[in-house]
């Protein structure tokens, strides 16, 4: 793989987001294979020097599945009780695949509403630091057993964009479903091609993020691109790629070409 992504080797605060399609069978059911991947290559990484945060998302559709549900549940006191029981059962998993290579992991649950307000956002600034100074590594997950419509973010690829944010991350990594950012639709474009490098996401770009770009899950492209806004604005890289194949990490931090990455602006500090 061509080294084309300088300075991404310096990367020592990475916020990592993996989608339910990536976690989850088709039946619904956790894929221990794939997460067994991803804690075995955070844990290595971790090893490395380099402070991690897991945004996960699955919570609900393993509530489904442990439940015995034929389908997602469609009010929210059933979502939020499927939540209840898929977030037991995410993180006793995490636990268990982490421990095995010797990492501890932490669960932070957030809404909207802690990270709007000052005094709960500082709170949970502090946390996320004391966590990283003791070695853990935090799982993070939207609190969908509490949140209601008005105080959620409905996706995590934005709320791992604001993590990133909060924690000034060097970079965001965003394991989906979906090779990278495309030029056009590939589902339905054989002539669409990877774009592997966007220094400024222009309204062209943003036009081309059809939901359909991405499979599975309550985030599509745009909302990457929605995330990708918040985080280059804050000065972070963000990398979209494939989250079928957790070791390929190690290509992204080395500076090979995986994926997409989408520039950080120059912020400019006070």
């Amino acid at each position: 793989m061509e080294l084309i992504r300088t300075g991404i080797k310096d990367k020592k605060r990475i916020v990592i987001k993996v989608g339910t399609s990536t976690l989850t069978h088709s039946t619904g059911s956790l894929n221990l294979r794939i997460m067994d991947k991803l804690a075995m290559v955070l844990s290595d990484i971790k090893k490395n020097d380099t402070e991690i945060i897991l945004v996960t998302s699955g919570s609900i559709t393993a509530g489904v599945s442990k439940l015995g549900l034929n389908e997602r549940p469609k009010s929210v006191k059933e979502r939020q009780a499927a939540a209840s029981v898929g977030q037991c059962e995410l993180m006793f998993t995490y636990d268990k695949l982490f421990s095995q290579y010797g990492q501890m992991v932490s669960q932070i649950l957030l809404t909207r509403a802690i990270t709007d307000n000052d005094l709960y956002r500082n709170n949970i600034i502090n946390t996320f630091e004391t966590l990283l100074t003791y070695g853990v590594i935090p799982i993070v997950n939207e609190n969908d057993t509490v949140a209601v419509d008005e105080l959620v973010y409905g996706d995590n690829d934005t709320l791992s964009a604001v993590t990133a944010k909060l924690v000034k991350a060097d970079m965001l990594i965003i394991l989906s479903d979906i090779d990278g950012f495309y030029d056009k639709n590939p589902q339905l474009n054989e002539n669409a091609k990877l774009v592997p490098v966007v220094e400024e996401i222009t309204l062209e770009i943003e036009n081309s993020a059809g939901d359909s770009q991405s499979l599975v899950g309550t985030g599509g492209m745009s909302t990457k691109i929605s995330a990708a806004k918040i985080a280059v604005n804050a000065g972070i890289d963000m990398v979209i790629c494939n989250g079928k194949h957790p070791e390929s990490l190690y290509d992204i931090l080395e500076g090979k070409q995986v994926g997409t990455i989408f520039r950080g602006k120059k912020v400019k500090s006070i």
